[in-house]
């Protein structure tokens, strides 16, 4: 959650914040009026509670005289402090409450606005000019079936709609694509994990998931369990409460994991082929770093998100995502998106977000300092690899005669395959 203390110092910030992301400003005067009715009640509950223990102290050297009505004091005090105690535990889990609706503050760097107010960075690579060579282009999903590997009408038929089979070269592409990333990720100071899928609602609550009302998130009742939609949440919790150890550097972890979103709301978006899902795999890099260093380490996630697009050869635009999509945790958010040739369209495939210390506060975790005190640490992720990639490879890599060539950095993961030919 957000820095009481700095909410405090300057509200006008987060209120700010609150209206780059076009959310409701005066949840901020809500906070603070909570925040005051907490401390207040807690230092009345203190100073009553100081009495008490002198009044208590003070029985044993009463007269007789005197005895009685301290300890009717006494007994009036410990009702009082109880009384106390529990206004104090309401007014506490009042502004918890409260403090978890307000999204982490915005970096001011990141442009203002929603969905389609991000700002285009840069483009790299240059689409096909298919007409050109003479041919039309293929959506994913044709190719995907004339070379037998993407098989939806079984996927539907065993689970239903939005999902999907990977069979033969399919599944092959999928693991050649996910094995690079995580070898990539490993040069880079990275340590694999695999991941759970499913997790406890305090370690979603932690991440900046709302368990009670995200429509996009699978719950199991009756084991009190979520599914995940990426593993990030299951590495922002793998440290919970506790303080690490930052003076050699981040702490990088890269994980794998199926992942799953219900996609509430998309009905008739990219409903043809494996564009939009309810299941598929993700390589994901998650850093613990020093506060200090959290803007640098984000521009490392892009880099090492761009350098995996270079391998598999594809034009993509890096773009600055706008405040008010960006979702609860985040305070800035660049995503790579791809370009797909059959829609004239970027797809986005990759995103890294900077959280700041906002998850690390929820979840207890913290560094040490060199002067021995403990703060919270600055959390952040982003994406290597998924299965929306093989979208994209195979409709940009595509030729006349329906095969699909290999780009170079797959072919180790492929045996040296050089051309996926049609079945």
């Amino acid at each position: 959650m957000i820095d009481l203390r700095a909410l405090r110092e300057n509200p006008e910030k987060v209120r700010a914040s609150q209206r780059a992301r076009g959310a409701d400003e005066a949840l901020v005067d809500t906070l603070l009026a909570a925040d005051a009715r907490r401390r207040t009640t807690l230092a009345s509950f203190e100073e009553l509670r100081a009495e008490q223990k002198q009044v208590s102290k003070s029985v044993g050297k009463a007269s007789a005289e005197e005895r009685p009505a301290v300890l009717a004091r006494a007994k009036d005090l410990a009702e009082q402090v109880k009384a106390l105690e529990a206004s104090a535990g309401a007014a506490q889990a009042e502004l918890d409450e409260l403090a978890r609706t307000v999204p982490n503050v915005v970096d001011p760097a990141a442009p203002v606005g929603g969905e389609e107010d991000y700002v285009v960075l840069k483009h790299v690579g240059t689409p096909r000019d298919f007409a050109a060579e003479g041919f039309e282009p293929k959506d994913h999903l044709d190719l995907g079936e004339s070379l037998r590997a993407i098989d939806v009408r079984r996927g539907a038929k065993v689970s239903g709609a939005r999902f999907y089979f990977l069979t033969g070269i399919g599944a092959r592409l999928e693991l050649a694509l996910l094995n690079c990333a995580m070898d990539q990720a490993i040069a880079g100071g990275f340590t694999p994990m695999i991941t759970p899928t499913l997790v406890r609602p305090e370690t979603m609550q932690g991440t900046g998931f709302d368990v009670a009302h995200d429509a996009e998130i699978y719950r199991l009742d009756a084991d009190d369990l979520y599914l995940v939609g990426t593993s990030e949440v299951a590495l922002a919790g793998y440290h919970a409460e506790e303080i690490l150890d930052l003076t050699a550097g981040p702490v990088r972890y890269a994980g794998w994991s199926s992942c799953y979103r219900r996609e509430a709301g998309s009905h008739g978006k990219d409903t043809r082929g494996i564009i939009r899902v309810h299941q598929f795999n993700k390589v994901e890099m998650f850093s613990y770093v020093p506060v200090e260093d959290a803007a640098a380490e984000h521009q490392r996630l892009l880099a090492w998100e761009e350098e995996m697009l270079g391998k598999v050869e594809l034009p993509y635009r890096v773009i600055d995502t706008a405040a008010g999509d960006l979702g609860t945790s985040a305070a800035r958010k660049f995503d790579c998106e791809a370009w797909l040739p059959t829609q004239s369209r970027y797809l986005e495939l990759t995103s890294t977000s900077n959280c700041t210390t906002f998850q690390a506060r929820r979840l207890g975790v913290r560094e040490r300092t060199a002067d021995g005190d403990t703060r919270p640490v600055a959390t952040l992720n982003g994406t290597l690899a998924t299965t929306r990639w093989i979208v994209a490879i195979l409709e940009n890599h595509q030729q006349p005669d329906g095969s699909v060539r290999v780009p170079a950095g797959l072919r180790p993961y492929l045996g040296g395959l050089e051309v996926i030919e049609p079945v």
